[in-house]
């Protein structure tokens, strides 16, 4: 009997099965940052195990609220700050080294096929994209993996997803993951790992699957996946090179972590994308989705483009070559957020920064503020975002706001007209 790629990462980590389905994995990565890692760190020192398993395995990063906006978030950074200093954690990145976890950690090359990773945060699922099983966990996991580089799991099914025809102009990665929410409902792929396969998926750049595995989480799901490719190893090599003879050497050694032809999947899901419009949410759940065409019009008060969602080049990018030579409309205010200083420094040299501000927008530090309304982008009651961030729940950008999720395409064209609209790029 064949093995999902799922499967073959829990068999290659198992170091314990004390239960029948209970898995005690060992950790290759463990990622903190200073909204959930300090309670843990507080309660290990209160316990006399301020300690850590590996410090070369353990990588943490100030992203939530930077710099700090008052004495609580500062005291937060100052703990995980004093913390990693204590335990020798070289890969800690302070205010003004500092990215969206979930974006500087596999820029960094932190996330490699195989590996098992996980972080006090939901979205943790993003570094499926590699072919890693990585899951959100709570506080007394997060404490376990910090101390001991371990952590217990029920065995995983898994859902496959198979993506076939081709995207149209216009239409991306959020736009499918938008519509897979809205297929699968928000409970769909409840404690199960999503296998994203298919032509799409091989076509798609790292940037766009990890855009897709980001929101696994939003279907339930425990971790979304993609097969190692050679796109794969392209995006890993500057920090692999030194491991493999050549490229096709690399992508052998990765293969090992795609599912068997014969693999058994909890279920299967196969959907011709050739069709798919640009989507956008309507709702406080992500799986009351619409396609822009029918949202179009909808008025809107703030545009966000970031998070670690829609935060990476690609996504600055494709906004930028909307809004070159445009200006917002005098309606709405828009805010953009690099996810990390490479991001931005790039954008910088490519022009997408005098874009971005020639338009209209405020140009923020990498930050995740905005997205859970806790700086950088906060809604006032009663008004609502065009955003390119992952969860729509009611008040998760401030106290009686509204979130629509959309692409960074969708954003941009929402941005110029002042209201829900499909970009110029979208030809439907």
């Amino acid at each position: 009997m064949g093995k999902t790629l799922a499967e073959k990462i829990f068999d290659a980590h198992r170091v314990d099965n004390p239960f029948p389905d209970t898995h005690v994995l060992k950790l290759d990565r463990v990622f903190c940052h200073e909204i959930t890692t300090p309670i843990a760190i507080t309660d290990l020192m209160a316990r006399g195990m301020d300690r850590v398993f590996d410090p070369t395995k353990i990588k943490a990063v100030i992203d939530h609220v930077t710099p700090a906006k008052d004495s609580k978030t500062a005291e937060q950074g100052k703990i995980l700050r004093d913390w990693a200093k204590r335990n020798g954690i070289k890969d800690f990145f302070d205010v003004g080294k500092n990215g969206v976890c979930h974006a500087i950690f596999p820029e960094k090359g932190f996330v490699r096929p195989g590996y098992t990773v996980i972080m006090g945060d939901s979205h943790t699922c993003t570094h499926g994209a590699f072919g890693a099983f990585a899951a959100g966990v709570g506080t007394t996991d997060l404490e376990v993996g910090i101390l001991k580089g371990v952590c217990a799991f029920h065995f995983p099914k898994t859902l496959k997803i198979v993506l076939n025809g081709e995207l149209k102009p216009g239409v991306y990665a959020k736009d499918l993951i938008l519509f897979i929410i809205k297929e699968l409902t928000v409970n769909g792929a409840t404690n199960m790992v999503i296998e994203f396969t298919g032509p799409v998926i091989d076509k798609m750049s790292m940037e766009s699957r990890m855009t897709l595995c980001n929101m696994a989480i939003e279907a339930g799901g425990t971790c979304g996946v993609c097969y190692p490719d050679m796109t794969t190893v392209e995006y890993l090599w500057e920090y692999i090179k030194d491991e493999f003879a050549s490229k096709e050497d690399a992508l052998k050694e990765y293969s090992k972590w795609v599912s068997d032809a014969d693999a058994e999947y909890e279920k299967v899901c196969e959907y011709d994308v050739s069709n798919l419009e640009p989507m956008v949410t309507f709702g406080y759940k992500p799986d009351q989705v619409k396609s822009v065409r029918e949202m179009t019009g909808t008025p809107i008060n703030q545009i966000y483009i970031g998070s670690c969602t829609n935060g990476r080049i690609e996504d600055l990018r494709i906004a930028a070559s909307i809004l070159k030579g445009k200006k917002i409309s005098d309606d709405v205010r828009a805010i953009v957020s690099p996810a990390t200083p490479a991001i931005y420094s790039k954008a910088l040299k490519e022009g997408i920064i005098e874009i971005f501000q020639d338009a209209g927008f405020c140009v923020t530090n990498p930050t995740c503020g905005a997205c859970l309304g806790m700086s950088n982008g906060v809604l006032a009651s009663g008004e609502s975002c065009a955003s390119t961030t992952n969860r729509n729940f009611n008040g998760r950008m401030g106290k009686g706001g509204k979130v629509h999720l959309m692409s960074p395409a969708t954003a941009a064209a929402s941005a110029i007209e002042g209201k829900i609209t499909n970009s110029e790029i979208y030809k439907g």
